[in-house]
């Protein structure tokens, strides 16, 4: 058995990521840009999105975190998904769940459009990565 360095190997596709990203702007193209809507104040979702946050800076992409109290609107927060759908600078997107129970979460998941849905729970990317197609695969295992 051999053991590996996880937080080494991470680091360094952060890098590489990196380079990548500088190449891609040098050369005229696009900043990245991951937006994350985070709903209350949950510990654990507040340390993941936080994760994410300091890995977008890390691989040079631009990162936009979207902070809501429980008390929005189940409208409120679709509202701001059609929003980020339709923003061309944003180029993928999570919607931190748990969400408060007044808000249908298979709802708010089904609004976001699949090709920005980073968490691939989207219907469709789900349906691709359990065939085996290509698809957005999840940052965690499902």
């Amino acid at each position: 058995m051999q053991l590996i360095d996880g937080k080494a190997i991470a680091a360094q596709i952060k890098k590489e990521i990196a380079a990548e990203v500088k190449e891609i702007m040098a050369n005229g193209g696009k900043q990245p840009h991951l937006a994350a809507i985070l709903v209350g104040h949950d510990g654990g979702s507040e340390t993941y999105v936080a994760s994410k946050v300091k890995a977008c800076e890390e691989c040079g992409f631009k990162s936009t975190l979207i902070r809501y109290e429980n008390d929005i609107t189940e409208e409120e927060l679709l509202a701001k998904v059609e929003e980020l759908n339709n923003d061309p600078d944003i180029d993928g997107f999570i919607v931190q769940l748990p969400l408060p129970r007044h808000i249908d979460e298979q709802k708010v998941t089904e609004a976001i459009d699949y090709r920005k849905d980073v968490d691939g729970f989207h219907p469709v990317n789900a349906g691709h990565l359990m065939q085996g197609y290509d698809a957005l695969t999840p940052c965690t295992p499902c």
